[in-house]
């Protein structure tokens, strides 16, 4: 009944949904990798966020080489900043909004530079490519609290004298007269003494897997249901077959009994040996 499925034409079809069903499973799993990536960010934050901060002396080698599992560890700092060597990053939007983020080289008692990112700036509406102000950090010693975060790559595009087109550590270092750590730099949590203005704080990141999870089992599902297609396919197509046999038998029984109905009518019709002889003394007038 399904010797069908080995003929050229249905081979060619189960191919078909092998092909896209190997996709929908490597879609699917490319989803679940991409949710197991989130999962982990999420968890680096939930752990790290709002922990109680480390000293500098524990959290050193973080800033010459990152471990990503401490990613937004809380740090605290004290020294000064250093004005002079302040920077402006480009193209840094904020909630749907462009704008730039204010880097400050920040110098510690204990002879170490790294950097603070201190917060965000909108665009500005006086000099195009600049913001209208940029907040002072405080000046004298200061205690400030920052996350650590990863260093960014080097990007083709450069920027105007004064700002950065990435927070790219090594190349933000070779325009400062002194050595910056440049494994990692610090978002800025807290400052004290406080400033009278401060650049807009980052907001906690979120903590929502997204919809990773129901698109890694949509495209499980429209890969099952690829084979269930061509086995319901499959399926009509043997009972079309099997109908349009049990049809030719009919017509088959049909015709032969139409035949054999012929033949004894014609049978039937023949003329009996007795009414042959009637009908020849019928004719001498008997």
């Amino acid at each position: 009944m399904y010797r069908f499925l080995f003929s050229s034409k249905w081979l060619g079809y189960f191919v078909l949904a092998l092909i896209f069903a190997t996709g929908c499973v490597l879609l699917g799993r490319w989803q679940m990798d991409r949710r197991a990536e989130t999962l982990a960010e999420i968890n680096r934050v939930v752990s790290n966020y709002s922990a109680t901060p480390i000293p500098f002396s524990a959290a050193k080698g973080q800033f010459e080489s990152l471990d990503p599992e401490k990613e937004w560890t809380q740090v605290e700092l004290r020294g000064r900043y250093d004005v002079a060597g302040q920077r402006v990053v480009r193209n840094r939007p904020l909630n749907g909004q462009p704008g730039y983020e204010v880097v400050v080289p920040f110098r510690l008692d204990s002879g170490d530079a790294v950097v603070v990112d201190r917060g965000w700036l909108p665009i500005g509406n006086k000099t195009p490519g600049h913001p209208d102000s940029i907040p002072t950090p405080p000046s004298g010693e200061v205690t400030v609290v920052v996350r650590l975060k990863p260093g960014e790559a080097k990007l083709d595009r450069g920027a105007v004298e004064g700002q950065l087109a990435a927070i790219e550590l090594p190349g933000y270092a070779a325009e400062l007269p002194y050595p910056l750590l440049t494994g990692a730099y610090g978002q800025l949590a807290s400052e004290s003494p406080a400033p009278a203005s401060m650049p807009v704080a980052f907001p906690k990141p979120e903590t929502d897997e997204g919809t990773h999870l129901s698109y890694s089992l949509q495209w499980f599902a429209f890969g099952v249901l690829m084979f269930v297609g061509f086995g319901y396919a499959a399926r009509q197509q043997a009972r079309n077959a099997r109908i349009d046999a049990e049809d030719e038998d009919d017509d088959f029984g049909a015709a032969a009994r139409v035949k054999a109905s012929s033949k004894l009518a014609r049978k039937s019709k023949r003329r009996t040996s007795e009414e042959e002889e009637d009908e020849i003394l019928d004719a001498q007038g008997y």
